[in-house]
C-alpha cells in the first residue's frame, strides 16, 4: 500500500507485485510517496459486517466477496461503521472500484474517520487476494 504522505496518511494506492515505471501505472495523481506498507495476505475466507450507522448501529449487511456496487447490492450509499472479521479489503468511494480507496484491515471501525475516510461514502468494496 502506498500513501502520499508520511505516517500512512493522504491518498492511498494499492499496488500488487509488478513494475511501476511511474505513478500513472498505479493510478496515482501525484508522484509523491510519503510512506508505504506491505499487506500480508493469506488464502482463505473473507468476512466483514457493514453498518448504516456509527458504532455498529442500524441495518447490518454481511459481506464475504467483492461488491462492485453497494447501491445495486444493498441499496445504500454510505457505510458509517464496519467490523472486519477476516481478510484485508479496499473501500472505494465510487462504484466499480473507482475513486479514492481506503485499506480496511481486520478489526472494528466505529466510524468512517477510523479508516481515514472524510465521509461515509463507499461505492464499492474489493478483497485483497494477492497470495
Amino acid at each position: 500500500m502506498i500513501y502520499e504522505k508520511a505516517n500512512y496518511t493522504g491518498n492511498q494506492y494499492y499496488v500488487s507485485k509488478g513494475e511501476y515505471p511511474d505513478f500513472h501505472h498505479w493510478t496515482g495523481v501525484s508522484d509523491s510517496v510519503g510512506s508505504c506498507r506491505h499487506i500480508h495476505t493469506e488464502p482463505g475466507s473473507f468476512n466483514m459486517c457493514l453498518y448504516e450507522r456509527i458504532e455498529f448501529g442500524g441495518q447490518m449487511m454481511d459481506l464475504m466477496d467483492d461488491c462492485p456496487s453497494l447501491v445495486d447490492r444493498f441499496n445504500i450509499h454510505n457505510i458509517f461503521s464496519c467490523n472486519v472479521r477476516k481478510g484485508n479489503w479496499l473501500f472505494y468511494e465510487r462504484p466499480h472500484y473507482r475513486g479514492k480507496m481506503y485499506l480496511i484491515r481486520p478489526g472494528e471501525y466505529k466510524r468512517f474517520s477510523e479508516w481515514g475516510g472524510r465521509s461515509a461514502r463507499v461505492g464499492s468494496i474489493r478483497r485483497i487476494m494477492d497470495y
